[in-house]
């Protein structure tokens, strides 16, 4: 085209809305008519189907697509809303389209499957319970059956425990404790004797050693299984009338250096044997093995007393 207004000649250049301007309208461009046209006089009509246009004056017949080496049939699409045509095929249904069916994925091993970790721990509580019943109830029964027989008892009782038999020999005991005796045990010699008219004494039966209040008068004690030579205290419990009084102590027949002392601590009135028992002590050096203590009344000793009980500690 050379410079100048030589109208609408192609559809290119035919405006659609030309005629809402001066110079569109100056070239006759008209609004919309009701048979469709509008423009400028002569205007291509691009009312057309799809497809159909033509190129050099010689219309071009719509290609059919092909799909999977096969040449599909052109379908005509139905409208917004309507149902698809009963002649539609998908690609699927063609030989060599894609397969028609979904590959199944294998369920992972990860799924959440049933909570079996709650059923396992009730479980494990059902069972729990019915243990503690079974016991509960066995140990109910076993009280009934002792409560049935008496509630007798297989384990000796204290009143049951045999009293030891006299003798003059004592041994340390399994648990090493070491000896304790009572007097009326002790070998008895020059004229003492056992009594238990006076009341108070610790020794078995309430006796205790009496006539010990003359010269000669003794009470030996047989020590066996002494582990360690050394030196130990002696303990005596004697009782006396409201008045001091000392014997001889020999270990091994060997006078200690010391009379036993057995004053009257506290003081008790004069005469009153119940109320004079008292407990003195004298430290002893013995042997390993078998040890001899004897308890004397010599020459210038105050022997008004009576012997209850002996006994050694460390």
């Amino acid at each position: 085209m050379t410079p100048g207004d030589n109208g609408a000649s192609t559809p290119e250049d035919d405006d659609p809305f030309g005629y809402l301007y001066a110079d569109g309208q100056a070239r006759g461009a008209q609004p919309p008519s009701g048979s469709g046209g509008y423009g400028y006089p002569n205007a291509v009509s691009r009312v057309r189907s799809v497809g159909e246009r033509s190129y050099g004056g010689q219309q071009q017949a719509p290609q059919a697509p092909q799909y999977g080496g096969q040449t599909i049939p052109q379908q005509q699409q139905p409208g917004y809303g309507q149902p698809p045509s009963a002649a539609y095929q998908a690609p699927e249904t063609f030989p060599g389209g894609a397969p028609t069916t979904r590959q199944q994925t294998p369920p992972s091993g990860r799924g959440r499957g049933p909570n079996t970790k709650g059923l396992l721990i009730g479980a494990i509580a059902v069972v729990a319970a019915v243990v503690i019943g079974i016991s509960v109830a066995m140990m109910n029964g076993n009280g009934d059956d002792d409560k049935a027989s008496g509630g007798a008892s297989t384990s000796p009782s204290q009143s049951q425990s045999a009293s030891p038999s006299p003798s003059s020999t004592s041994s340390v005991s399994a648990s090493g404790e070491l000896p304790k005796t009572d007097a009326k045990a002790l070998r008895l010699d020059g004229g003492t004797t056992t009594a238990s008219e006076f009341k108070g004494a610790k020794a078995d039966g309430g006796i205790y050693v009496t006539g010990f209040n003359q010269v000669g008068a003794k009470v030996t004690w047989t020590v066996d299984g002494i582990e360690k030579a050394g030196t130990y205290r002696l303990y005596v419990r004697y009782g006396v009338p409201g008045a001091d009084a000392n014997a001889t102590l020999l270990v091994d027949d060997k006078a200690n250096s010391q009379p036993l002392n057995m004053k009257n601590f506290g003081n008790t009135p004069a005469g009153d044997w119940e109320k004079g028992w008292k407990t003195t002590w004298a430290n002893v050096t013995l042997n390993k093995g078998t040890n001899t203590i004897v308890i004397a009344c010599n020459d210038g000793n105050q022997c008004n007393a009576v012997l209850d009980q002996v006994y050694l500690t460390k």
